[in-house]
């Protein structure tokens, strides 16, 4: 029997959790951009000591939204405030369910009068296009789902391109393209810039702890465009950056990609699980990690678990307000980098030389998840888990490994506790398991951003979680 949606695929399990653990959909894949333009090493480097090109055009969604009753639309669905949201602003958008779980997040950009853009993961594009066709609104919504992951060398096309400019030397790139000085407009501002005689949208940004932009276009520009920021860059020491260093840039500016959005239960939510495609993100999501549960809720996060808490914002009615009204913030577990020891890192690094028994779970550099929701036991001297480490790899500008996590709320900075890194009895059936043991690695409790520049960069932003 072919399954038609999502809440099939779950009546037809007996565990939801062994589902997902169990998903052959292997990790998140940043699609279509090569692996390496020079080397990860070298690109992670650059984006702390020169200037980088990130190219964001093909792996997350986009949602063209438009018409009297958008801003209605993402008013109901966010925790944020939109009182404050004119034209040509960006805004981050962070969806929770009645039971004030995180579904996902990405960034709106209000493009126009009654106009806006979703850019992100699939989860909070698929909750926006639910309820803005079923929610009676008056607004129309035009879809462009991220590239395939494995194109196979057949043409990709998206309606955008989007790069990002960023590292010290970004704005002196940025002023040799626009060929006069260009105003730092305020974090999240949008405004148009001129290069190789083609007019682009913009949007201040910082993602490495320097001043940056983010500009998109049509992609038929696309090489034209990007030749020129490379040709303008090189003397600036500009590098490309490829896909496999790409998403490690957030170990050291700390935002937690890829929380299991919490809509797997509860009655209220079985239509969404219907209109859900037994295809879709959500159905075959693959969950990692050595945190076990017998109960899927236990894998559900809160704003204030994931560093959102400044975002709730109790001056509109939005889905899931009832909810989080009733939970006190000092009581949540925080957003923190984990610093690994080198020592336990080596050990699991090299332990892939061991011929005498099974090697301890690999991990991958720059990037070590092995699943789409990556969940790691963290661990007090006494075996209590304390928290989940949930995104992890190697920093070649800290020369450490680190995870970003979300630890119990009494855990000082500082203190050591331990990340149990690979899955028990051997690992699960997901593609990216090979057999292996366990190892419980020391981690030091560090701040997030792990990055001083990025700190002094996102203070007060969504990246820090901070909530004054």
């Amino acid at each position: 029997m072919t399954h038609q949606n999502l809440q099939e695929v779950l009546d037809a399990t007996d565990s939801t959790v062994e589902l997902l653990r169990n998903s052959q959909l292997g990790a998140y894949i940043y699609p279509v951009v090569a692996p390496e333009f020079t080397n990860w090493r070298s690109e992670q480097r650059a984006w702390r000591e020169t200037a980088v090109l990130y190219d964001q055009s093909h792996h997350m969604d986009n949602l063209f939204i438009s018409g009297p009753d958008a801003l209605k639309l993402i008013s109901d669905t966010a925790i944020n405030s939109v009182a404050n949201f004119p034209v040509n602003k960006a805004k981050q958008y962070v969806p929770t369910t009645p039971s004030g779980h995180v579904i996902g997040d990405g960034i709106l950009f209000h493009e126009a009068e009654n106009e806006y853009v979703y850019v992100g993961r699939a989860p909070a594009a698929n909750w926006l296009l639910y309820h803005g066709e079923t929610g009676g609104y008056d607004v129309k919504i035009e879809v462009d789902r991220r590239s395939p992951s494995r194109p196979m060398g057949k043409p990709v096309q998206r309606r955008y391109w989007r790069f990002q400019i960023q590292g010290p030397n970004a704005w002196k790139i940025i002023e040799k393209l626009n060929g006069a000085p260009v105003e730092q407009l305020k974090f999240f501002t949008m405004d148009t810039l001129q290069i190789a005689g083609e007019t682009v949208r913009t949007l201040r940004h910082g993602m490495a702890g320097a001043p940056g932009l983010e500009i998109w276009g049509p992609y038929g520009s696309y090489d034209k465009i990007r030749d020129a920021v490379l040709e303008a860059g090189q003397e600036f020491g500009m590098l490309a950056v490829g896909a496999r260093a790409y998403p490690s840039n957030t170990l050291e500016s700390g935002w937690i990609p890829s929380p299991l959005p919490g809509i797997y239960t509860g009655e209220e939510l079985r239509a969404y699980r219907e209109w859900l495609g037994a295809d879709s993100y959500e159905a075959v999501n693959a969950v990692a990690g050595s945190f076990v549960s017998d109960d899927i809720e236990d894998y559900y996060l809160t704003p204030w678990e994931l560093g959102y808490g400044s975002f709730v914002k109790f001056d509109h009615d939005f889905i899931g307000r009832e909810a989080l009204e009733k939970i006190d913030p000092s009581t949540q577990r925080r957003k923190v980098t984990l610093a690994w020891d080198a020592e336990d890192l080596g050990t699991i690094l090299t332990s892939v030389l061991d011929t005498e028994q099974e090697p301890y779970k690999y991990f991958d550099l720059p990037l070590a998840n092995y699943g789409s929701s990556n969940y790691d036991r963290v661990i007090d001297a006494d075996g209590n888990t304390v928290g989940l480490s949930m995104f992890t790899g190697y920093s070649a500008n800290e020369r450490r490994g680190l995870s970003l996590a979300t630890i119990d709320p009494q855990i000082p900075e500082g203190a050591e506790l331990r990340v149990v890194w690979g899955e028990p009895d051997g690992g699960t059936a997901k593609t990216t398991v090979e057999p292996h043991r366990q190892f419980t690695a020391r981690v030091v409790v560090s701040p997030v951003p792990y990055s001083v520049a990025a700190r002094g960069d996102y203070k007060g932003g969504w990246r820090t979680g901070y909530t004054k």
